[in-house]
This record gives C-alpha cells, sequence and structure tokens, in this order.
C-alpha cells in the first residue's frame, strides 16, 4: 500500500537549487531527488507531486520531469496509471530473491576484480572505511558513499559490463528496502566490507568471493531477523 503523503514535498529554502557552470538543473534535481529518496524524506510508495516538488527545488516542470524519467530509468521510481511518479516500494520478497542473485554475482565480480584494482582507489576505499568505523556520529550520506565505493571497485574491475550492470540495478532493489535499517548495519557493513577490502588487496581471489558472498547472506540474515 502506498505510504502516506507527509511533509516532505513542502517548500523548504535549503533544499532550492541552482544551476552552475557545466550543471545543468535536470542533473541537479536527479541528485536531490535521490537524496530525498535516501534519506526517507520521499519513501517507498510515495506520490510524487510535481507541482509541490518542482517548487521546493525552485525549478520549473521540464527539468523535474527530465530527472523523473531518468530515476524511473534508474529503478528508483515508477510511473503509475495516471503517468504520475511514485517512489518505488520494494517488499522482503523481492529483496530476498534480489540479494540471491547479489550474492552469486558479487562473489563472481569480486574473484574477476581481483589484481585488477588501482592501489589508489583501493587507498582511498580503505581510509573510507576506518573514518566511518571511527567516527562517533552517524552520516547517512558518508554510509552510502562507503558502501557505494568498496562495491564499485569490484562491480567497476570485474571485467564484465554485463554483469556489472545487473550489479548496480540488484543493488538499487535492495538499497530501497535497507533504507529503513540502515543505522543498525554501519558497523557489520564497515566489518563485512573492511575484510572483502583486505580480500581483494591480498590479491586473495578465494577470499575476496566468500567475503563478498558472506557480506550478502548477512544483510539476508539482518533483515530477517528484525522482522521476527
Amino acid at each position: 500500500m502506498p505510504a502516506a503523503l507527509d511533509n516532505s514535498q513542502d517548500a523548504a529554502p535549503a533544499d532550492r537549487l541552482t544551476a552552475g557552470q557545466g550543471v545543468n538543473l535536470s542533473s541537479l534535481a536527479h541528485r536531490a531527488i535521490t537524496d530525498m529518496i535516501s534519506d526517507r524524506r520521499l519513501r517507498g510508495g510515495e506520490a510524487i507531486i510535481e507541482a509541490r516538488l518542482a517548487d521546493l527545488l525552485g525549478i520549473s516542470r521540464t527539468p523535474l520531469r527530465e530527472a523523473l524519467q531518468r530515476l524511473e530509468g534508474e529503478g528508483l521510481v515508477r510511473k503509475v496509471a495516471n503517468r504520475s511518479y511514485v517512489v518505488r516500494h520494494v517488499d522482503l520478497g523481492e529483496y530476498l530473491h534480489s540479494l540471491k542473485v547479489r550474492e552469486i554475482l558479487e562473489g563472481e565480480a569480486a574473484a574477476l576484480a581481483t589484481g585488477s584494482i588501482p592501489g589508489e582507489k583501493l587507498t582511498a576505499v580503505r581510509h573510507e572505511i576506518l573514518t566511518l568505523m571511527q567516527s562517533t556520529a552517524y552520516h547517512t550520506q558518508a554510509h552510502w558513499q562507503s558502501d557505494d565505493n568498496l562495491h564499485g571497485l569490484y562491480i567497476d574491475h570485474c571485467g564484465n559490463a554485463v554483469m556489472a550492470e545487473m550489479i548496480r540495478a540488484l543493488r538499487v532493489t535492495t538499497r530501497l528496502f535497507e533504507i529503513a535499517k540502515l543505522k543498525d548495519r554501519l558497523q557489520p557493513d564497515s566489518t563485512e566490507h573492511l575484510a572483502i577490502f583486505e580480500a581483494l588487496e591480498a590479491g586473495d581471489r578465494r577470499a575476496a568471493r566468500n567475503a563478498a558472498q558472506v557480506h550478502c547472506r548477512s544483510l539476508r540474515e539482518f533483515a530477517l531477523a528484525t522482522l521476527r
């Protein structure tokens, strides 16, 4: 059932967009709406009221619609019968099925990428993971960024563009479900990410495959435990 519409799309001056050199309003709107979904200001199943959101962002409907079309292609929103958009809702069943496929594909991608990842990228990801683990305050976007960059190490360097695209699409699906419990996953995620990182850094294909698969199984077990 769609979530009840709250005040998330009411105007707030801090959200208003201003295009800078080389950046158009459609791209800025795409980033802003993505952040709203990540922060749960726009929730799964919630209808997007274009007029209200355009006013919030301080833009016209044209760049907003362009952004929504892009988000639809990425799987974050979907179009309903009256041609309006809603934030995509992912239920437990779809989440668990997607995680199972991720377990298979990400294990293979991690093994394939081992030995092919530039050292400077490994160094940057290690720093992010350790900084996140040592932080005394929780920051949603920092968690998302660290997660994207760790998984991106083997998605971007697995040498199989079809596999990489499938994993990215599955990660959109699972992220939409995980958003509600993201803070509770910080320490498990960081610990499991560090295990994946260390296997990749050591050039150990078997360990990288196993660590990526263990991480996906951990996400599944966490979801089931929180619903008991």
